[in-house]
């Protein structure tokens, strides 16, 4: 596992280096979701409860899942493109398991973002590079997810906080409008 973390901070970033030079490596969305989405209490809280309960599971601390690693050398217009993918693994390689019955809320709380990436059905990556970019970056939760065995499940779960936030920041239409900037 580690051996394939070295592998995609090394290697993939200078082949993405050159790719961005060569083709300008863009995801397009065409719709983003409405910070509203973000902002229901109801869900929000479900999912934060739900990550809550599954992170004091979580016997690994050494290890993240979802984490800023996942956007090294990924361009913020390629972000939302990036997290979409993120959270449909998340979904169906996790959530959508046997776990549902494991914890409660997870029912609800993967509808919920199925939803969000189905409302993102637009935001595709228009270059075969981007694409295999981030099919590596899932390549490597997924084999991080498996050497964790059970566990890795548990902490998936553990940070759907943070999937939930890194989705909003990437997505919503307010973040590309320049709506969440701080001000001096």
């Amino acid at each position: 596992c580690l051996w394939l973390q070295k592998q995609m901070s090394c290697r993939v970033p200078v082949l993405l280096k050159k790719s961005c030079l060569q083709n300008g490596s863009r995801s397009h969305c065409r719709e983003y979701l409405p910070k509203v989405n973000f902002q229901q209490p109801y869900i929000r809280n479900r999912t934060y409860t739900l990550a809550k309960m599954a992170s004091a599971s979580d016997k690994d601390t050494d290890n993240r899942l979802i984490g800023q690693q996942l956007f090294v050398n990924i361009r913020e217009n390629n972000r939302c493109y990036l997290m979409k993918r993120a959270v449909e693994f998340v979904v169906k390689d996790v959530l959508l398991t046997e776990v549902k019955n494991q914890y409660p809320y997870v029912e609800e709380v993967a509808q919920f973002l199925a939803s969000l990436t189905s409302e993102l059905s637009t935001c595709v990556s228009n270059t075969g590079f981007l694409s295999l970019r981030i099919s590596l970056l899932l390549l490597n939760l997924r084999m991080l997810q498996a050497v964790l065995g059970e566990n890795g499940k548990t902490k998936a779960i553990g940070e759907l906080d943070l999937l939930f936030d890194y989705l909003e920041n990437a997505c919503t239409d307010a973040q590309k409008k320049g709506g969440n900037k701080k001000k001096n």
